[in-house]
């Protein structure tokens, strides 16, 4: 990802919770963790998730995230992308992220990502300075122009550069795929349907800090270089079957897990 897009991503996550805040609170202050659980989205847990609405996250995103296109059903989350006026978008997008943060463990996601050129359907983890912390994030990101991979990134204290595309060997669109990521303080892994893909071991390029966790369908009109050029034709979801989140050494939440074969 370049420069640019570095800025403008940090700006968008950080001004989807609240303003700008510089500072970042000593270890000892940081907010206790959640604990391991699955989510299968037979309905959406308010208790666990925050559903974004009202606001976009910046000049480069052409959506207003709107709770109605957030919908469970099914036995499905469904994140949506339509053409709806809202403010000064023309455009609705969806977006939840828990209210909790969370730290090491294993994280994993069953999805289908939006069909799209200029869309980014996204899974990861994040925290920022409208949470009084540094920039720290991993993601999972299906770019539009090209759905037949898929991105993995992370950000330290808001340097990234780590980005590395994946084959998903199936269009991401046109079927469901699982993708997990296990992080522990001194590795990071990646993995796509069960495979590894990806390990990092640099200590500099490993987040630290607990974060929240995101799932987000939004568009772009500016960042045609990384995400397409932007060509609406009709309304589009990124749909996710299941979600878990394993604690280092608790027990696997889902038969098949990725964390059935580590605790």
């Amino acid at each position: 990802m370049t420069a640019k897009i570095a800025h403008a991503r940090l700006l968008c996550q950080s001004l989807t919770i609240g303003a700008l805040f510089l500072g970042a609170l000593p270890a000892h202050a940081q907010q206790a963790t959640g604990k391991s659980f699955v989510d299968d989205f037979d309905k959406i847990d308010r208790s666990v998730w925050f559903v974004s609405d009202g606001w976009n996250n910046g000049a480069h995103q052409n959506c207003t995230w709107s709770k109605n296109e957030v919908k469970a059903e099914g036995g499905m989350l469904g994140l949506g992308f339509t053409e709806g006026k809202s403010k000064d978008r023309n455009y609705l997008c969806g977006e939840i992220q828990t209210k909790k943060r969370f730290s090491y463990g294993t994280y994993e996601a069953r999805i289908k990502a939006a069909t799209g050129p200029g869309l980014n359907s996204a899974f990861f983890t994040y925290i920022g300075p409208a949470d009084k912390q540094q920039h720290d994030e991993i993601d999972f990101e299906v770019l539009g122009k090209d759905t037949s991979t898929v991105q993995l990134n992370q950000y330290i204290k808001a340097k990234g550069g780590n980005e590395k595309l994946v084959p998903v060997g199936q269009a991401a669109d046109q079927g469901f795929n699982d993708y997990a990521f296990v992080w522990e303080p001194a590795r990071l892994r990646y993995y796509l349907n069960g495979k590894l893909v990806q390990e990092v071991t640099d200590p500099s390029k490993i987040p630290q800090s607990p974060q929240k966790i995101f799932f987000s369908l939004w568009g772009s009109d500016t960042l045609a270089n990384w995400m397409g050029k932007f060509a609406y034709t009709q309304p589009t979801t990124m749909e996710i079957d299941r979600f878990a989140y394993t604690a280092p050494g608790d027990k696997c939440q889902f038969q098949g897990s990725i964390a059935c074969t580590l605790n």
